[in-house]
């Protein structure tokens, strides 16, 4: 292991070092535990503090900073693990051995060749779509090439649904919920997933196909990621490389070069920081949208419209921008000062749930430091947001709980790895496609379609009038 890659290590473990002074040890007593149904919680516009579903997949306490998955604190595996390993545990609950290690790293690399998806892709014209436009298509084309749901075959079953729009209750009364809806995945029912034909006469189980599924997507989405750079380009996709890891495979797929290993080791840990993050907007849409018993292509492809949003993806691309336009680390109070006058959002700072710093920022904000030494046109940008987070912190820090968020950083250090900002968003969902699949298979164990209610505020008994009385 070289001298760098030990730093990057040691510069984890001193931002663990730094989380566990300044934050306590004990977690939410009334979010850490199993839930007796029906429960009463305070519910905030957006359905804010609502509690869905339980999860044994992530948890964030906003109030002390901490991110943990299944288990383990992401200081942790930032430090000692890498992406493949993160987005294996996310989905099944466990780190894997080393021979379901190789398995599983094999399994992406074949499952990353998608000739016949970047065929149908270009042919459309990628070069002028949005790329989350172009990663949304590249997903549902993903679905053609790999499932016969597109297909008259592949038509769900009318016998299979009881309305519709079916639950287990009547939801115009208050909901008490029940261990199981009326209907629920068939264990047998594998009809959706092409299959040679010794995989149709083995039957296999739908865990299996899910888990395949999931794969299927965690590989492809950074493919398609990456196509699209290429195309953006004017420049064709990449077939992964055997010989590289899931971090250096995306980078490669990317400039067309071999990443060095320092390079390879900080896009690994920027994916497993991105894996997941709780009942987040993306995350939630597409577990909506699973939960109608729709499949996980179309899940999924909820949770990338989702994240194209301006208010879920892209700040790190707006925080690159506002670092741009300040210039010098001397402009930054003038340029800071007019924006709390005009009351104008300062992006990279502040989130829905943290409200101390963002555990992922501690650990991407000396990262930026350290390939910024070494990157003579970046080093300026690095200055500005060092003194725009010692100015904002002075002034909202204490009174506001307003720290860094993940964004903050992660568009420097992207840029110091030679990603085109308009890439930042898209590769944000090559990372959280892990927990994306991971919380859709987890919910669709015990599925209940998602049915919240609004308050009705309109009028009654409006007289209907002619058309040609109005």
């Amino acid at each position: 292991m070289s001298k760098d890659i030990i730093h990057i290590k040691e510069i984890i473990l001193k931002a663990a070092q730094n989380a566990i002074q300044e934050t306590g040890n004990e977690p939410e007593p009334e979010l850490t535990k199993k839930i007796d149904w029906p429960i009463k919680c305070s519910v905030g516009p957006g359905l804010e503090g609502a509690i869905a579903c339980e999860s044994k997949i992530g948890y964030v306490n906003g109030s002390k900073g901490w991110l943990v998955y299944r288990g383990y604190n992401i200081f942790d595996l930032c430090a000692y693990s890498n992406f493949e390993e993160v987005s294996f545990l996310l989905l099944h609950g466990r780190l894997p051995n080393s021979c379901e290690l190789e398995t599983y790293k094999q399994k992406l690399i074949n499952y990353g060749n998608l000739n016949k998806t970047l065929r149908l892709l270009m042919a459309f014209p990628v070069e002028k779509m949005h790329v989350m436009a172009a990663l949304r298509l590249g997903t549902n084309l993903m679905r053609q090439e790999f499932t016969i749901l597109d297909t008259e075959e592949g038509k769900p079953d009318i016998n299979d649904a009881i309305a519709s729009d079916e639950d287990s209750i009547a939801m115009e009364t208050i909901p008490f919920g029940s261990n199981h809806a009326v209907y629920e995945f068939d264990k047998q029912d594998t009809r959706w997933f092409k299959k040679t034909k010794a995989e149709e006469k083995a039957r296999q189980s739908i865990d299996s196909i899910g888990f395949e599924a999931c794969y299927h997507l965690i590989a492809g989405v950074s493919v398609i990621v990456a196509a699209i750079s290429r195309i953006h380009s004017g420049k064709l996709p990449l077939e992964p490389n055997p010989d590289l890891s899931f971090a250096g495979n995306l980078l490669y797929m990317i400039s067309g070069k071999i990443p060095s290993p320092i390079e390879e080791r900080i896009m690994d840990i920027s994916l497993i920081l991105h894996a997941d993050h709780g009942m987040n907007a993306s995350t939630f849409a597409s577990m909506v949208v699973a939960s109608t018993l729709s499949d996980i292509f179309f899940s999924v492809g909820a949770g990338i419209g989702a994240l194209s949003g301006p208010l879920h993806g892209g700040a790190n691309e707006a925080v690159i921008k506002s670092l741009q336009e300040i210039e010098r680390a001397d402009n930054v109070k003038t340029w800071l000062d007019k924006k709390m006058i005009n009351k104008e959002k300062i992006s990279g700072f502040g989130h829905r749930v943290y409200k101390a710093y963002d555990p992922r920022a501690r650990i991407l904000g000396p990262l930026a430091q350290f390939l910024a030494n070494n990157s003579p046109a970046i080093m300026p940008i690095y200055d500005v947001a060092c003194e725009l987070e010692k100015q904002m912190i002075s002034k909202l820090g204490a009174e506001k709980k307003i720290f860094p968020n993940v964004d903050f950083y992660s568009g420097i250090v992207y840029s110091c790895l030679g990603i085109d900002s308009k890439l930042f968003t898209p590769l944000f969902a090559a990372s959280r496609v892990a927990g994306w699949t991971a919380r859709i298979y987890e919910y669709i164990q015990n599925n209940r379609i998602f049915r919240p209610r609004a308050i009705y505020t309109g009028e009654f008994n409006k007289k209907y009038l002619p058309v040609s009385m109005r």
